[in-house]
């Protein structure tokens, strides 16, 4: 018969050896990286603003500064038609603009339906670092704005304004997101255009802190006033600098109804790796709404302290980038349908 000292000893022994077993399982569908720093981000004109995010990184730079300066790419670009300058405007013709940026130490600034100013992830950040709030939207955000330096710009480009005009012949109002797998072509807006929405960036510095950082012009011909997850904190992006950071694409108000980077954080926080988060995210999703779940797209990203990353989503055609000292890559990220 074996002693109670004996039996607890080896009942640790082999709790110890199981959950190295299970880590190792557990790690097994996780990239991996063999240094930091590393950027990741969602789809493929992410590359261009990881690039940006790695000028900050590879010299010893804070992962805010490199979100920031990241995103800030397809902001200014008017050829993106889902991120800020040159974004498809709402129902009424105006480009609002959705942003959010959060640091190491959990501090978090957002912007919401802000107009005229190319760039809302770098107004957000000063939301976060010169007033006592987390987010301003509207009028109100503008007003911050100008008063701290920021010019007032037209960002409905020609290109965009005119897919409006187009849109307007029917005013059918119907989310298009890129997805490969329908049993027709996949739709396109007016211009011929996949609705992408959204760049979310995480990175993790040479020092081993997170931040996070996700800006959009949100959703194409949306009802003026609409605002999506993309500056909801814990929705659109979260960054806990213990465990990770995840940001979301797609349809928002799914993304919204789950906490969706919340909740991809804290199954990572529970043990999963960054692809099994993600990929729980997404099927809560599904679950939550079977039928809808097969009609639009939502993604997730995540990455965590370990420089390990993974994505996840409803159907094929979610690209996401990553940069680090070994690799510079688009991937098409793992779906459910």
């Amino acid at each position: 018969m074996i002693n109670r000292r004996k039996f607890v000893k080896a009942a640790g022994l082999a709790a110890v050896s199981s959950t190295y077993v299970l880590d190792a399982l557990a790690k097994s569908d996780s990239k991996k990286v063999n240094a930091k720093p590393i950027v990741i981000s969602t789809w493929d004109f992410g590359q261009a603003a990881n690039a940006a995010a790695w000028d900050v990184l590879k010299t010893g730079g804070r992962a805010l500064d490199a979100v920031e300066k990241g995103v800030s790419v397809p902001e200014a670009d008017p050829s993106n038609q889902s991120v800020g300058l040159g974004g498809f405007p709402d129902r009424d013709g105006r480009v609002t603009l959705d942003a959010c940026i959060m640091d190491e130490h959990g501090n978090a600034g957002s912007v919401a339906a802000l107009e005229h100013i190319v760039h809302p992830i770098s107004v957000a950040r000063m939301v976060m670092e010169k007033t006592p709030h987390v987010m301003l939207v509207g009028e109100g955000a503008l007003q911050f704005a100008l008063k701290n330096g920021f010019k007032k710009e037209n960002l409905l480009t020609p290109e965009s304004e005119k897919a409006w005009k187009e849109w307007l012949k029917t005013s059918k109002y119907e989310p298009v997101m890129n997805i490969e797998n329908r049993k027709a072509a996949p739709k396109k807006l007016p211009g011929g255009k996949d609705n992408h929405d959204t760049i979310g960036m995480i990175a993790l510095d040479a020092n081993g802190n997170l931040s996070g950082a996700c800006t959009t012009s949100g959703m194409a011909f949306k009802m003026h006033g609409r605002v999506g997850d993309s500056p909801i904190i814990g929705a659109g992006m979260f960054v806990d600098n213990e465990i990770g950071g995840a940001a979301a694409t797609g349809v928002g108000e799914e993304v919204i109804k789950i906490v969706g980077s919340f909740l991809v954080v804290e199954l990572m926080r529970q043990g999963r790796t960054p692809q099994q988060a993600c990929q729980e995210a997404v099927e809560r999703i599904a679950k939550r709404d079977p039928k809808k779940a097969k009609e639009v797209q939502i993604g997730f990203i995540a990455l965590n302290k370990r420089g390990e990353y993974g994505a996840y989503c409803l159907q094929a055609g979610f690209t996401y980038a990553v940069k680090s000292n070994d690799e510079d890559i688009v991937l098409k990220g793992k779906n459910l349908f």
